[in-house]
């Protein structure tokens, strides 16, 4: 069975952004606002993060329950994981989420600036300095016969479509216009010669784009 590479509930503005200019460690979506692009996620019964037995059904959570999916390994860019930008100043910081990471995977962060691996609950880190194909080989071979997620950010993801290694995609577009950041697409239409494309608008006001390889 093979193992597919998976973009999975990556959201981007109506103009293409996939987060803002100017992240830090206090904005880490940069300048957008992160309500209108990213609730739509944490508002569902199924978010990962989800402690509560509330939350909406419906389209937006059949597709956020897919986010886990089979999922062995997720591989993503450095500014993803962190705020930090050239040699790490020191080892303390160990990501945006806490003691417990969503991924209950191992987890392989791209970098030019290696550091050693670690563990939190059941989520392991890996920094490599590594092609696109080396690092989907890697993770294939941990993610023990499942799929691999491409987590993002927009940089990591343009590459690996670079590399023609992405084989599904699920863009959620917000009803937001962001003007600058880091930017996916000028168009969705410039996958089309790759892949098939169903568009299923959601009641939320979110747009769903589903991608996958022709």
């Amino acid at each position: 069975m093979s193992q597919l590479l998976k973009v999975q509930c990556f959201t981007v503005s109506r103009d293409g952004f996939g987060a803002g200019e100017g992240q830090s460690l206090e904005r880490p979506f940069g300048h957008a606002d992160p309500g209108p692009m990213w609730s739509w996620a944490g508002a569902t019964a199924s978010w990962v993060n989800r402690t509560d037995p509330g939350g909406t059904r419906g389209l937006d959570d059949y597709l956020t329950r897919d986010w886990g999916n089979n999922m062995g390994a997720e591989i993503m860019g450095r500014n993803k994981f962190g705020p930090q930008r050239g040699p790490w100043e020191n080892h303390d910081w160990q990501g945006w989420w806490g003691d417990r990471p969503p991924f209950r995977t191992p987890v392989f962060v791209l970098t030019h600036h290696v550091r050693p691996s670690f563990t939190l609950a059941d989520t392991t880190f890996h920094f490599l300095d590594a092609s696109p194909a080396e690092a989907l080989e890697r993770a294939r071979r941990a993610a023990g016969g499942r799929d691999v997620r491409l987590g993002g950010g927009v940089a990591t993801i343009r590459e690996f479509l670079a590399a023609d290694l992405v084989d599904t995609l699920h863009i959620a577009v917000a009803p937001v216009e962001l003007g600058r950041g880091e930017r996916l697409w000028e168009s969705h239409t410039e996958l089309l010669d790759r892949f098939h494309l169903d568009t299923v608008p959601s009641p939320s006001g979110m747009t769903h784009l589903l991608f996958w390889r022709r």
